[in-house]
């Protein structure tokens, strides 16, 4: 089997010798042919690299299984075949492109500028790095057709990626996600791509949008008297090397903060990210830099972004001034209380409201909801289905007014239809100063909500199984779970499985099946049991990695019950770990 598949790779490589190829990627190739490892070879070739659902998410490098020129010419020359097809009754197709900090990013953003403008299409491309969340809100400006964000969002230096956004601002869905995905694959050779482009076609964006982005984030503060009485709250701020370097100081600074400190080390925009193992702000490790800054200015606050400046993370001072890290499903508590709280308060509450999370996401987001008339929705991991579910409501009475998900995410207003680390940064230090106003720290306030509506602790466990190898054993465990799924999880009888993939919803005290609604299947399992444990697991869809998400609820009755009910939730989800395996 292995030589078979040697033989295939060797096959493969080699067309990559001749043709219209560049020199240098005709010598990679062949200095990886002649290797006595060819483990190297194999990763680069065994397979084509995949534009999915959410576009291209690869290691750097020369091989179809690879991102270089030549996968991103082929995604986007896919992209600009739809689109002209799709959108042909129309004079003029547009589209936005952006780039995040990564090495690659500005060729790979310019060479696809040069192939939609080749193709025809207008390109509106930012004159440097960017958020994604501005090039989604650039699409929406301008009236774009599509767009592209060249960015690995928060995955090691080695990856690159290429994100596609519909005309909604939002990551493409069913049915333009398969229907472009076909025309992508229909490319086989770099001679049907057209690099030559049309430089009067090609638009720089900066600045102007800029600020329309800026006074975007400013209308959707909800307390602009608590941020000028409480202007000087010490914010430390760390890019990580990223997109946010400049938009998010900026940003604070002109709603009202004057004592925003960044990160030195990581104000520096690279690539390689030589502070950090990982650019994750999920990763303890990531913010230890700026926790380290924090305690040498007594910050109130510590907040950072990841390389595309889409997820933000956060850090906050405990009841024992410690500096203790906030998980998503915090921020998105701390958010959806908030955002409720406060537009109860100044009366702009209203009953066609709503929110949306993620089915991931944690469970306490519908107990706030309910309690304050709020209608909340599930839908899918990842942020085009909570666009989805905006764009399901445009045009109605209905207004959306935040949503997000577990992994370090949120989108607080739909003028983004991405998670947005600059508007969550600005709302966030908003939360504080408001927290302040109230003589809370931002620590007390999330224990309040826990008191008013029920404790919940949580725990995101991502086994990583790299190469084909991995792969084939990610899959083999979805299978296994599937087929023999636990009858209880640290001691509590399982009652309930909903399987995403075949959407039915199993009540295992009756043995009867309900239908999931959802709009597509996805491969998604998830256990509850008898004493509100929630387990989830899936495969991811941009890392070799299989997830497994833990929630287990228990009340608090006071602040000073936390520690002690903190603790036995942790040691309930050592007890789930155990039973799952991982």
């Amino acid at each position: 089997m292995e030589n078979q598949v040697l033989n295939q790779v060797k096959e493969k490589a080699s067309l990559w010798l001749s043709g219209s190829y560049s020199d240098e990627t005709k010598k990679e190739v062949q200095r990886m042919l002649a290797a006595e490892d060819t483990t190297e070879l194999i990763e680069s070739f065994y397979k084509d690299l995949e534009f999915g659902t959410g576009g291209l998410r690869g290691i750097m490098g020369v091989g179809s299984n690879r991102m270089n020129i030549y996968t991103v010419g082929a995604a986007t020359q896919g992209l600009s075949n739809y689109l002209n097809r799709e959108f042909a009754d129309l004079e003029q197709i547009s589209v936005v492109v952006g780039h995040d900090c990564r090495n690659n990013s500005r060729l790979f953003a310019e060479i696809s500028a040069d192939i939609f403008s080749a193709n025809g299409i207008k390109v509106y491309l930012f004159d440097e790095l960017r958020p994604t969340p501005e090039v989604s809100f650039a699409i929406r400006h301008f009236g774009c057709q599509s767009g592209v964000m060249v960015t690995a969002s928060h995955n090691p230096k080695e990856y690159n990626g290429y994100k596609a956004y519909w005309s909604d601002g939002a990551q493409i869905v069913a049915p333009h996600d398969v229907n472009i995905i076909a025309e992508v694959e229909k490319i086989k050779s770099p001679d049907e791509i057209k690099f030559a482009g049309n430089k009067a076609l090609i638009e720089n964006i900066g600045e102007n949008v800029d600020k329309l982005f800026i006074e975007k984030v400013k209308s959707i503060l909800l307390s602009p008297d608590a941020i000028s009485r409480n202007k000087d709250l010490k914010i430390v701020y760390t890019p990580i090397h990223g997109t946010g370097y400049r938009m998010i100081p900026r940003t604070l600074q002109e709603i009202g903060f004057q004592n925003v400190i960044t990160v030195k080390e990581q104000m520096v925009v690279s690539g390689d990210f030589p502070t950090v193992v990982s650019p994750n702000p999920e990763e303890p490790a990531a913010l230890d830099l700026a926790i380290a800054t924090a305690k040498q200015h007594d910050a109130d606050i510590v907040m950072a972004s990841d390389p595309d400046a889409d997820r933000m993370g956060i850090a906050i001072k405990n009841d024992k001034n410690e500096w203790i890290l906030v998980n998503g499903n915090q921020t998105c508590l701390l958010f959806t209380y908030y955002i409720i709280t406060r537009k109860k308060q100044l009366g702009t509450l209203k009953s066609t409201d709503y929110m949306v999370k993620t089915i991931v996401t944690t469970e306490m987001e519908k107990v706030i909801c309910d309690r304050n008339g709020v209608e909340l929705f599930d839908c899918y991991t990842g942020f085009k289905w909570i666009a989805s579910v905006v764009r399901d409501f445009e045009g109605t009475d209905r207004q959306y007014i935040g949503g997000g998900e577990e992994s370090y995410g949120y989108m607080p207003a739909d003028f983004v239809r991405d998670k947005d680390a600059v508007a969550c940064c600005s709302l966030m230090a908003e939360i504080a100063a408001w927290a302040k106003d109230n003589g809370k720290t931002l620590f007390e306030l999330l224990q309040d909500i826990y008191v008013e509506y029920g404790f919940s602790k949580e725990k995101g466990i991502s086994v990583v199984r790299k190469g084909r190898t991995g792969a084939e054993e990610i899959v083999a465990m979805m299978k296994n779970f599937r087929e023999n799924p636990p009858k209880e999880i640290a001691g509590s009888k399982v009652v309930e499985i909903k399987d995403y993939q075949t959407l039915l919803q199993t009540n295992l005290a009756n043995g009867k099946t309900a239908k999931l609604d959802y709009p597509v299947t996805s491969n998604v399992l998830q256990y509850f049991t008898e004493d509100g444990t929630k387990v989830s697991v899936r495969p991811s869809g941009t890392e070799p990695k299989i997830k497994f998400y833990i929630e287990v609820q228990s009340p608090l009755n006071s602040r000073e019950d936390y520690d002690a009910v903190d603790s036995a939730a942790g040691e309930k989800i050592d007890a789930v770990r155990g039973s799952l395996g991982v």
